[in-house]
């Protein structure tokens, strides 16, 4: 079976994770390195079996009324995301509001005030945009990657320099550091989903065991965080996830059992 997998740091864990356990198991599994919409869209037409992660109700609702139709969306796994501007806890404001009296200090694009972002079309950036508009924040949103995001945190974290970024849970950042998101009192980045996994349409009865083991699975933030930073440490996916596994397997065992007693 072939796994859409995402260039998002939570995706790419859970992905090499259950490949990992999938091919214990006599799967023969694939991950296809996809960007958001493809993920969608390879599941719609069937090119993709799988995809470990769409949030709902809300954040990914308008590509879900694209594709949704012909996409099965199954059991959450992560409950309770969140998503907005974050700064380091050294940073001494502590809501959006606050941001626009201080953006001056914030000077991440030369010597212009800046939120660092991450890939341009995503949801969360487009969020991002309509928060600059709604608190008349002038500030530039600086387009960029997962990866430039995390190292400009990085940097700005070892220096104690102050620093805004566009981030979510579940994501290793906050195992890793001491960081809070600013409060948006206008609730522009929609509040907390739930992370559900999807298939192409008719998997279930192609693969029904498979389908209840990943139905059982159930991972809390600090699981999937540990999960994320053994991964980012490692600095190889699937290096990680099999030291993770190894460190975890009652977690793992409990999934698949409770997969097996879903058997009708």
């Amino acid at each position: 079976m072939t796994i859409g997998m995402t260039n998002w740091a939570e995706n790419i864990a859970v992905a090499n994770l259950w490949k990992i356990l999938l091919s214990e198991r006599d799967y023969r599994v694939e991950l296809k390195s996809v960007d958001r919409v493809l993920a969608f869209s390879g599941l719609a037409r069937g090119d993709i079996d799988l995809g470990l992660e769409t949030w709902l109700p809300k954040t990914d609702k308008e590509v879900m009324d694209r594709f949704g139709k012909t996409i099965e969306v199954h059991d959450s796994w992560y409950k309770g995301t969140r998503q907005g501007f974050v700064v380091p806890s050294y940073v001494g404001i502590d809501s959006i509001r606050e941001l626009s009296e201080h953006e001056a200090e914030f000077p991440a694009a030369g010597e212009e005030a800046a939120i660092v972002g991450i890939d341009p079309g995503s949801s969360l950036m487009q969020m991002a945009e309509k928060v600059l508009d709604t608190y008349d924040l002038d500030m530039k949103l600086v387009n960029s990657s997962e990866t430039g995001m995390m190292s400009a945190l990085a940097r700005a974290y070892r220096n104690r320099t102050p620093i805004v970024v566009t981030l979510w849970s579940p994501h290793w950042a906050f195992a890793e550091y001491d960081l809070k998101y600013l409060q948006d009192t206008e609730d522009d980045f929609g509040g907390s989903d739930n992370i559900h996994l999807m298939s192409r349409a008719g998997f279930g009865e192609d693969h029904p065991e498979a389908l209840r083991w990943l139905n059982a699975w159930d991972m809390s933030d600090e699981e999937l965080g540990s999960l994320m930073l053994t991964i980012e440490k490692a600095g190889d996916a699937e290096a990680g996830a099999r030291r993770w596994l190894a460190e975890n397997r009652p977690l793992v065992d409990g999934w698949f059992g409770a997969g097996e007693a879903a058997a009708p």
